[in-house]
């Protein structure tokens, strides 16, 4: 080969790449810039995300009854007070027992901090009750010259709780929306978009929604087997409030991190209260045993089967997601990244050569399911 071809080749190659990295930071560019855009518009983006997440829940039973004849608002309306019902039912199953045993529980934390002193007063610690009323007074004393501070903090949470609930209402709305309308918005963006646009984008669409839907099934599902395997080593220990607080861990799993951990809390906190420190011991060691299994194996192969994602990618996901963004950031990394998956595959598969089959799974629909999601539900032309 003579060293002039040789040059020409290199630079070929040297453009190439160099076109190439152009193009690859004009989309980190827009990335960001949508991300700035998303945070700029939290306040409207977060209960648009929660509204989905609710809506691929309901949408099932809704779609039964729209596909038996029912009016579109009639049954949006129907499933969105059933859903309402639901969470009520859930919140009195555990929060009427609780009720009816909190003196008991109230005795019992009682006599478990008089059990705390009197073991804190032997050896090897030999703390008497003297050391102990001085450090409740410097406790005391702490508190009053952080009183700003504390009032501050209330508020702050004050604030938290109402944009909590203001966030709530707006997601039910929303979701009540996408019940009555959801199979009319991919066909409105098809009269919407130019050109190619008009068939790319409502694919994408619909294959994301599909992959929405997974994630929240599998989610669910892990939920669930928390929930079980909690509740049974509850009721082999004979800890009270079983169901509620089996129905507590399911419901916090949807909560990444700080519901395992408030679900968990309280777990402990009953078990000690009520059955004493082994068993309040015994109850914590299932529990990180049981969140360990979650985290690293259940939650892992169930999404990425449902959602065509390796369980490292997933883990990885979520560790992002939680150093970015906190909770939020790892409620949202996993879906996300399915996401973005969805949408590189279509690409893919859009630059393939014809009859030319890409290694690489690709997330299939689940079978309770049509393959455009209800977006293309056939009641839309109805």
């Amino acid at each position: 080969m003579s060293p002039m071809l040789s040059s020409t080749k290199s630079a070929g190659a040297l453009r190439t790449a160099a076109r190439v990295s152009a193009e690859s930071l004009l989309v980190l560019l827009m990335a960001a810039v949508t991300l700035w855009l998303v945070g700029r518009m939290w306040s409207v983006a977060w209960p648009l995300i929660a509204a989905l997440f609710l809506t691929t829940l309901t949408w099932p039973p809704a779609r039964f009854l729209r596909r038996h004849g029912w009016p579109p608002a009639l049954a949006a309306t129907t499933v969105t007070v059933l859903f309402l019902l639901l969470i009520a039912g859930i919140v009195a199953l555990i929060s009427v027992p609780m009720a009816s045993q909190s003196g008991e529980l109230a005795d019992g934390v009682v006599e478990g901090i008089q059990r705390l002193r009197e073991w804190a007063a032997g050896p090897p610690l030999n703390i008497g009750d003297s050391q102990i009323n001085g450090a409740l007074d410097t406790a005391v004393a702490r508190l009053q010259d952080s009183i700003g501070s504390m009032v501050n903090a209330v508020a702050t949470g004050v604030g938290t709780v109402f944009n909590g609930v203001v966030t709530a209402f707006l997601s039910l709305f929303l979701m009540f929306f996408f019940l009555k309308d959801g199979p009319r918005f991919l066909p409105w963006l098809t009269r919407q978009l130019p050109g190619r646009l008009a068939t790319d984008i409502p694919v994408v669409a619909a294959r994301g929604w599909d992959t929405l839907g997974a994630f929240v099934r599998s989610q669910a599902f892990v939920g669930l087997i928390d929930a079980v395997l909690i509740g049974l080593g509850l009721w082999f220990l004979d800890v009270p409030l079983v169901l509620p607080l089996a129905v507590l861990t399911f419901v916090s799993a949807f909560v990444p991190i700080i519901g395992a951990l408030f679900a968990g809390l309280v777990a402990v906190l009953i078990a000690l209260v009520s059955n004493g420190p082994t068993d309040a011991l015994i109850v914590l060691a299932l529990i990180v045993v049981v969140q360990q299994l979650e985290g690293n194996v259940f939650q892992p192969m169930l999404q990425s089967r449902g959602l065509g994602l390796h369980a490292a990618v997933i883990l990885l996901a979520v560790t992002l997601g939680g150093s970015l963004a906190g909770i939020v950031g790892s409620l949202l990394a996993v879906p996300a990244a399915a996401l973005i998956a969805v949408v590189w595959n279509y690409v893919r598969g859009e630059l393939e050569e014809p009859g030319q089959e890409l290694p690489g799974p690709r997330p299939e629909p689940a079978a309770d399911e049509p393959p455009a999601g209800p977006a293309l539900d056939p009641a839309a032309t109805a």
